[in-house]
């Protein structure tokens, strides 16, 4: 059961028993693009120009915050009473509130494993995937050929401190110097892009330090790795050469085991979706879902 009211800055929906903050770009009678950020990250990190020129190809573009993110619900920080497969039905629910019946789906990192599993659990709500930086699951014994995060990059995210939560300018150093590590060989870190989008994500945050912190918190949910050879939807994995969080394997991986799936590498891209490669992935995402 949905329902939508009006809300300063965008729309507010009702699904699942909670308030998700919704944008869209375009005409509701193009084919749906739902876009999916990554984890703690709102509905801004998909960039405004990135949806208006997917817009521009004639697509209705989605773009929402998840839960604890942006103006959508907040929980305590270190306690979230959900896990990843109720933001793939949070994701359904946005559709059922703009009166989609399906769309195609578009995930950058931890947003392309909700969109796995919106795909694997409601099949008859998703057009196509095109996964961006993302993985088929977790590092470990269970997955010995996925690589795991380089140890220097680990180190790099251990040695930053923690900010005070309410210092506007100590939160966006923190995020700062927590993407930049995320920067490619072959890209030039865009401090001043981030800057400006992480402060606009903290000016409108319920809670930045739940943002932060809530979806590492999340209950763990049951492997679907076995299951993506039932996928029967057009896949596109985009993915850089260079990504720290989720290395080239996680991308192969996942081209190998759905089916008919094809790849895109971004030579020199770490993790992260740099201006310089709006075009080719603008252009890789509208070719995909024509």
């Amino acid at each position: 059961m949905t329902e939508s009211i009006s809300a300063a800055g965008g729309t507010t929906v009702r699904t699942n028993g909670v308030d998700l903050c919704v944008e869209t770009f375009g005409r509701p009678a193009d084919p749906a693009v739902l876009l999916l950020a990554g984890s703690t990250s709102s509905m801004l990190m998909w960039d405004e120009e990135i949806c208006q020129r997917l817009a521009d190809h004639s697509r209705f573009v989605v773009r929402y915050d998840y839960r604890d993110t942006g103006q959508s619900v907040s929980y305590p920080p270190g306690k979230p009473p959900y896990t990843l497969r109720d933001l793939a039905a949070d994701a359904v629910g946005v559709l059922d509130a703009l009166d989609l019946p399906a769309a195609h789906l578009v995930g950058q990192s931890m947003g392309g494993m909700v969109a796995q599993l919106v795909a694997l659990d409601h099949p008859d709500r998703v057009a196509s995937l095109v996964l961006v930086s993302s993985s088929p699951g977790v590092p470990g014994p269970d997955n010995p050929d996925l690589s795991a995060m380089p140890e220097d990059f680990q180190k790099a995210y251990a040695d930053v401190r923690m900010p005070d939560w309410s210092d506007r300018e100590q939160v966006i150093e923190y995020r700062l110097s927590l993407q930049r590590p995320c920067t490619g060989s072959g890209r030039t870190f865009e401090e001043a892009r981030y800057r400006r989008l992480i402060g606009r994500e903290f000016d409108r945050a319920v809670d930045i330090e739940a943002s932060m912190k809530n979806h590492f918190a999340m209950g763990d949910v049951p492997p679907w790795r076995g299951r993506l050879g039932e996928l029967a939807v057009p896949t596109l994995v985009i993915h850089g050469s260079d990504d720290p969080v989720h290395p080239f394997d996680h991308a192969t991986a996942l081209v190998r085991e759905i089916p008919e799936a094809s790849l895109l590498r971004l030579d020199g891209v770490g993790h992260e979706l740099p201006s310089q490669d709006w075009d080719t992935i603008v252009a890789a995402v509208v070719t995909h879902t024509a």
